[in-house]
């Protein structure tokens, strides 16, 4: 028997050969902030200085390669219709998508969860050569901070300088918040959102909770 496998067997895609989970399928699924927000005792106003909330049950995936492969650049923007932001600590976005720039080789991409299963299928079909995609849905999620008074609550909270000559529109860092760790993404002019490590996101919730009661947080469940 030839050992030598057919044209069609040798045609294997990247997804057949790892374990790819669609995370959110026919699973019963809470937020990291489930019970954080429920505790929560603001509630929404239309006067608020700033407004917080959960983008709840995004599609988190962290992509490693060569920004100098041509071929990594050109799968990226086919299957998410985004630029890969190769400038340090910049970001893209389009509709539902970002992709933040992490590292010279490292971006993370969010996207709808229930699209993050086809998204990285279709990456791994279309990235050749020396490439990681990692899912990281289920570690992390994202607290979105909005309004005039939300970059005086990120001033409390972390040594970032987040005046808008340092931190313009686009731009996304990591960095300490308060006793913890997050990425920071300034989306518009006024809102601002922050990836945090689940085992982390309930107490930096209850932080910025705390240090938003000054400025007239509201909170949107």
């Amino acid at each position: 028997m030839s050992d030598v496998l057919s044209p069609e067997k040798q045609q294997v895609s990247e997804a057949d050969l790892v374990a790819v989970m669609d995370q959110y399928a026919s699973v019963p699924t809470q937020t990291p902030l489930h019970m954080s927000k429920k505790a929560s005792v603001a509630a929404h106003s239309a006067t608020a200085g700033v407004t917080m909330k959960e983008v709840a049950l995004l599609g988190h995936l962290i992509l490693r390669g060569d920004s100098d492969d041509q071929g990594l650049v050109d799968a990226v923007e086919k299957v998410l219709g985004l630029s890969l932001p190769t400038l340090p600590l910049t970001s893209s976005e389009k509709d539902d998508k970002a992709m933040c720039w992490l590292s010279p080789d490292e971006w993370l991409i969010l996207v709808p969860g229930e699209q993050a299963y086809a998204v990285e299928v279709a990456l791994r079909d279309n990235l050749v050569g020396h490439f990681s995609i990692i899912n990281q849905s289920s570690g992390q999620t994202v607290i979105e901070l909005s309004g005039p008074q939300a970059v005086n609550i990120l001033k409390k909270s972390t040594v970032l300088d987040v005046h808008p000559k340092a931190f313009p529109v686009g731009k996304t860092a990591g960095s300490v918040l308060a006793k913890s760790s997050a990425v920071f993404r300034r989306a518009d002019e006024q809102r601002w959102q922050i990836i945090v490590r689940r085992s982390f996101a309930d107490y930096i919730w209850r932080w910025l909770s705390d240090a938003g009661k000054e400025y007239g947080l509201a909170i949107e469940k």
